[in-house]
């Protein structure tokens, strides 16, 4: 998400989403016109209604007020049960998250009111909706500010500092101000803060690598410029995220290699909410505490602050070695995945193959419907009947407008690394197998199999329906999606057939897209083929300039992502080895 300028004029909501609220939906926007935090300031004790300006009286009850002056252990059980709640809900967008029964508090907000949210504001828009309802501080960055040059704060090379901080104090905003004020000042640059630099004080601090640090509610920040937020930690270790997309979407997922490791300064990895205490407050006789100041902990003052994520837990080496940390746990080394996984579950790690073969394909089976979702809000906008733009914008990963709302070039590359994961953690299985590694929990006598079975069969219920531009159905199956994933247009400028990577000219007969629209769908390939989200290469290249390779044009050749080739192969090895003949299965 990039920074946007704060807009409190009347009823603009000026990231209105096609479809997304009914008619007669009361904007954030709306409401927060009805009480500035600079009028409201001025009435910290509003016992009345008030009217501002001829706008409609506002109800007390939207009023931030603090009760509490600081959040307890089990104020902070509770705000994990809520975002368990709301990530166990399967809402598929914002507005439907704090809309549905899992938000116990949805019965006090106005009728029609509409919530939206990035992945970077998701958190914040979270913490401080609970805090609001609750009566609980909530203290925010206002600014960051980078540490050393960069083009993009939200991709600067050393990271950010807090450069200005505000206060949540009674009455001094509505809840609905204050969420529309964060969707303004909040992106991923607030979450780009080196682990040990805690003054000025960041919002968030990095927790040890245990079961009881990492929990509901906890941020997990990808330095190519994404947040996801943890609503479970499973039996075996693996973390379980909720994340939100430009287009107010809500997607589930697994926690892995999308999510990768940068220098410390970058602040990628784990986050939880530093504690907080309001000090030097005046309690009124209702009970309400008026004025004072947020005071957040130091890293010292934090019980299960850690940088081991960083550094390791082994030796502890500088900024610039850091990936030559070790993790180390009963006495044998992991890699730092393995390592969370293990910690998470208790000091033990397990591989469930089968389960996990299936799960994957389950996850990634969601994402495709996830990505159909944002695929079908750029086409209700039209864009694809826009004339495509004479170059790319910047950088394609991390920009501003229509192209941040509508692509989908860092949806897709995780989706991509996903399936990547899949085909390597098959590979991984059958090699733990052969070496009768006592982690891979599996009681079988035919993992290749037995692996190629799950496949199939959850594969099998995975399917999606697209309506090509005359609305004609096209339904895929899970191996058909795999296959196109490389061809599949991330450039909301393409007619739906790209979008969806066909191929064939019977299918592609009604796309109307023009030779220069196909032409740009041909350039871009070698940008589909790419993994990496390289936020600070410079892409702003014409169509000639892109057929040429060069840094920033991607890569020639996509990863290897079939898992089911992969098995079928393997298995035909050992049936030839043995000299039987491998039972029939699904064509290949």
């Amino acid at each position: 998400m990039g920074p946007r300028a704060i807009l409190m004029g009347a009823v603009a909501f000026v990231a209105t989403i096609v479809g997304g609220a009914g008619p007669g939906a009361v904007r954030l926007a709306e409401l927060a016109t009805q009480a500035s935090p600079q009028t409201m300031a001025a009435k910290p004790d509003a016992t009345k209604p008030t009217a501002l300006d001829g706008l409609p009286a506002i109800p007390n009850s939207y009023l931030v007020v603090n009760r509490f002056d600081r959040w307890t252990d089990a104020d902070e059980r509770a705000f994990g049960e809520f975002i368990s709640a709301i990530g166990d809900s399967g809402c598929r967008n914002v507005n439907a998250c704090l809309h549905s029964p899992a938000n116990p508090f949805r019965a006090s907000d106005p009728q029609g009111i509409y919530f939206h949210a990035d992945c970077a504001d998701f958190p914040y828009f979270l913490r401080a909706y609970f805090a609001w309802k609750r009566g609980l501080p909530f203290s925010y960055e206002l600014a960051v500010s980078p540490r050393g040059r960069g083009r993009d704060i939200r991709y600067t090379a050393n990271g950010n500092q807090v450069s200005e901080r505000r206060d949540v104090l009674s009455g001094s905003s509505t809840g609905y101000a204050l969420l529309e004020t964060l969707r303004d000042v909040i992106s991923s640059a607030s979450y780009r803060i080196h682990p040990d630099l805690d003054s000025p004080r960041p919002d968030m601090y990095s927790p040890a690598i245990d079961s009881k640090s990492i929990r509901p509610g906890t941020m997990i920040y990808d330095p190519n410029g994404h947040v996801g937020m943890v609503f479970k930690v499973e039996a075996d270790g693996r973390v379980r995220f909720m994340d939100a997309h430009p287009d107010n979407s809500v997607t589930h997922g697994y926690y892995d290699t999308r999510f990768v490791r940068a220098r410390p300064g970058m602040g990628a990895g784990f986050k939880n909410w530093r504690p907080i205490t309001l000090v030097d407050y005046t309690r009124r006789s209702d009970g309400v505490l008026v004025g004072g100041r947020m005071v957040l902990a130091a890293n010292s003052e934090i019980a299960d602050y850690s940088d081991e994520q960083f550094f390791g837990n082994v030796k502890n080496p500088s900024d610039d070695s850091w990936n030559a940390g070790s993790f180390k746990l009963n006495g044998e080394w992991f890699d730092y995945y393995d390592y969370v996984r293990a910690k998470l579950a208790g000091g033990k790690l397990e591989f469930d193959p089968i389960k996990e073969v299936g799960d994957m394909v389950d996850s990634n089976c969601s994402d495709l419907h996830f990505r159909k979702e944002a695929v079908d809000l750029a086409l209700a906008a039209g864009i694809q009947q826009h004339a495509q733009p004479g170059s790319l914008p910047p950088n394609i990963y991390g920009t501003e407008g229509d192209w941040e709302t509508y692509s989908t070039p860092s949806r897709d590359a995780r989706l991509k690394t996903a399936f990547k994961e899949l085909r390597d953690k098959a590979e991984r299985f059958v090699t733990m197998y052969r070496l009768h590694d006592a982690k891979l929990h599996y009681q079988g006598t035919d993992l290749v199999a037995d692996m190629l079975a799950t496949y199939d069969a959850h594969a099998a219920q995975c399917t999606l329906t697209y309506q090509r531009t005359d609305g004609s159905p096209v339904t895929m199956g899970y191996e058909e999606m795999r296959k196109r994933l490389f061809a599949m247009s991330f450039d909301p400028y393409h007619c739906v057939e790209h979008r969806w990577g066909a191929r064939e000219p019977a299918e592609l007969a009604t796309c109307n897209d023009g030779a220069n629209k196909r032409a740009w769908y041909e350039a871009e390939q070698n940008l589909r083929n790419q993994l990496d989200r390289t936020y600070e290469a410079r892409m702003d290249f014409g169509l000639e300039e892109l057929r040429e390779p060069g840094p920033g044009k991607g890569v020639a050749q996509a990863p290897d992502i079939d898992t089911r080739a992969y098995l079928v192969s393997v298995r035909n090895l050992m049936s030839s080895a043995t000299g039987t003949q491998p039972a029939a299965r699904q064509a290949n």
